[in-house]
């Protein structure tokens, strides 16, 4: 006699409430992506998190009905179909009688990690029955005691089409207990919308953490639980590729000079022109748009012989002044992003200038970053900035900006923590602490960075970063994302030359190196045509 579940009422992990069960911490499927990239750049593979993906279902269904009872698993052509099919072999492994519905062809599946699970699984043709289904006529009604919905998952968009509709329509027409694995097919995993049809499971088990969507789509997320996959604790306090993937923008081809940010430096003074270049060209390298450098008129005329990439804007006098307020203006109105300090000096009347300029881009609204003789400039008044910022300060900088002497020893990590929270909070920005390990803070969360090496102590390299924080503000990453990102790029690009036997640095190596850096480390970043 078949065995006929009703659905639960809503339970998240035991708990009578979202807020009891942690949904507040729910991941986007973007910050979903990002850990599974970290955790991976950390040596635990996409491979070993969808085995313990595909465990962590069937123990779920194995919890619930008795050996020999009958599963039918609905898989996709992506990862999600990846953990059904390693659900569907330990299920069988148990005892279970399971079928593995592949809703799509075989050469759909490109996914090396889904693939190399669906060859396991035409390996395992006595335990696990598997049929290809690439068209709707061919998905019948399903009789089994339990389905599972492997289909699709967080990275779905738009409306469910043919055969997957199909099959979302036979598993909730089943009377067996449905299950989705990390959320049901159907649901927008960020907004919870109903993408036309969805999967109304029983039970939802979702991986590592709830994403947002399951809280607005209780309906058809049933019981949520969540569970853990291996992904450590530092693929999120430790920023790493995925934090790069969460900013760099795709490039339709229809793209306009401008769509991908235009950034202002304001730098240099009759002592420094080099700073401010190494900020634009790490900039361009980064694939901002236009760069425009607001510099002193000798100095920008320098920087000009330097490279014809370097677009300048010649100001009044010998350093930035108050009466070069007036034609930075308009240059800020036009601007998606200022970075402002390298190379500027520490006259007073810069300092003063720099005042006038935080205040325009507050009344403006317009990101930056802050660095160098702009954050000494901060120090004066240490007052909170009017929008978004990155302050990128090493010790010495800190200490002028807050008045905090920073503990030097390594054990004093946690209380340099404290400090840069606390000073973040205070400023009303994120801070970028320079150092062995980056701290990164917006005053609430906390990110560390361990790329980087001795090397990178020569001058130069602190302006690269400022102009990779600058790049991503352009192109309109939050303060967090920029400076978490561009402290593991920074860092990375400076490893990747002592590896290659290509210390001591240069600047202009790291600079080089942007484009190959992001290419291997976000799949398709610069492909043209996305």
């Amino acid at each position: 006699m078949k065995r006929v579940f009703r659905r639960p009422p809503i339970a998240y992990n035991g708990c009578s409430s979202m807020a009891e069960a942690g949904f507040e911490g729910a991941l986007s499927s973007e910050e979903a992506m990002a850990l599974d990239m970290n955790a991976a750049f950390l040596g635990v593979s996409t491979l070993q998190l969808m085995e313990n993906a595909g465990r962590a279902v069937a123990q779920e269904v194995a919890s619930r009905l008795p050996r020999g009872s009958r599963v039918v698993v609905f898989g996709g052509t992506g990862r999600n179909g990846g953990d059904g099919m390693v659900a569907a072999r330990h299920l069988a492994s148990e005892g279970f009688r399971v079928s593995f519905v592949l809703v799509g062809r075989e050469s759909d599946v490109r996914d090396e990690c889904a693939l190399r699970n669906l060859r396991i699984l035409k390996a395992l043709w006595r335990s696990v029955a598997l049929e290809e289904a690439w068209d709707s006529s061919a998905i019948a009604p399903v009789e089994a005691d339990a389905v599972i919905d492997a289909l699709l998952g967080t990275g779905a968009k738009g409306r469910l089409r043919q055969p997957v509709l199909r099959a979302v329509e036979a598993i909730n027409a089943s009377k067996g207990l449905k299950i989705s694995i990390d959320v049901p097919t159907g649901i927008d995993s960020d907004t919870g919308e109903v993408l036309g049809e969805a999967v109304r499971a029983d039970v939802t088990v979702t991986f590592h953490k709830p994403k947002a969507g399951l809280a607005r789509a209780r309906e058809y997320a049933g019981e949520v639980r969540v569970a853990g996959i291996g992904i450590p604790p530092e693929a999120e306090s430790m920023a790493g590729p995925g934090d790069l993937a969460l900013v760099v923008r795709r490039r339709p081809r229809a793209s306009h000079k401008g769509d991908f940010g235009r950034l202002l430096v304001i730098g240099g003074s009759e002592t420094y022109a080099g700073a401010p270049s190494f900020v634009a060209l790490a900039a361009l390298r980064c694939g901002t748009d236009l760069v425009y450098i607001a510099a002193p008129e000798e100095t920008a005329k320098s920087i000009s012989s330097m490279s014809p990439n370097l677009i300048t804007v010649k100001l009044e006098g010998a350093r930035l002044s108050r009466r070069n307020i007036g034609q930075i203006r308009p240059l800020l109105e036009r601007a998606t992003a200022v970075a402002m300090g390298p190379g500027l000096g520490t006259h007073e009347e810069t300092f003063e200038a720099v005042g006038e300029i935080l205040s325009a881009l507050g009344a403006l609204g317009k990101p930056s970053v802050i660095d160098a003789d702009a954050i000494k400039a901060m120090g004066a008044s240490r007052k909170p900035l009017g929008s978004p910022a990155v302050l990128t300060p090493h010790r010495g900088e800190f200490k002028a900006l807050t008045g905090i002497d920073l503990p030097s020893d390594p054990r004093g990590l946690d209380e340099q923590i404290r400090c840069v929270r606390g000073a973040a909070k205070e400023l009303n920005c994120a801070i970028l602490l320079k150092g062995p390990i980056d701290i990164i803070s917006d005053g609430e969360r906390v990110k560390l960075n361990s790329t980087g090496n001795p090397f990178m102590t020569v001058g130069g390299t602190g302006d690269v970063l400022t102009g990779i924080v600058g790049a991503f503000l352009a192109q309109g990453a939050s303060p967090m994302r920029a400076a978490s990102a561009g402290a593991f790029l920074n860092g990375y690009l400076g490893d990747a030359l002592l590896r290659s036997g290509r210390a001591p640095l240069l600047p202009t190596d790291m600079i080089e190196g942007i484009p190959k850096a992001l290419n291997e480390l976000v799949p398709r970043a610069f492909d043209g045509g996305a």
